[in-house]
């Protein structure tokens, strides 16, 4: 049995967070991201920009309280990647 491949965007600890914790949330700041995963906020920035260029998540920046706010949410080829990685994942464990 050949395994199907695994998305690279999303074989990554903290993209595939990111994306997870968007599936749930659907849209999310970026502080709440960062209380959620742990990550710095250098680190979370980059994979933010590698989700957003893959096409999988819309970054909307603003204002809120005078204070800069980024908002993440899931589009719809994200959130089809990641139904397709968590069924690749499930024929791993044969379930």
């Amino acid at each position: 049995m050949a395994f199907a491949p695994l998305d690279p965007v999303l074989h990554n600890q903290l993209r595939l967070g990111v994306v997870s914790l968007l599936v749930a949330a659907e849209e999310a700041d970026f502080n709440f991201l960062l209380e959620k995963t742990g990550a710095t906020r250098g680190n979370l920035s980059v994979q933010i920009t590698k989700l957003k260029d893959a096409g999988y998540i819309r970054v909307e920046k603003s204002f809120k309280d005078n204070y800069p706010n980024t908002s993440c949410s899931l589009t719809p080829q994200g959130l089809s990647a990641f139904e397709r990685y968590v069924k690749a994942i499930k024929e791993y464990l044969g379930k």
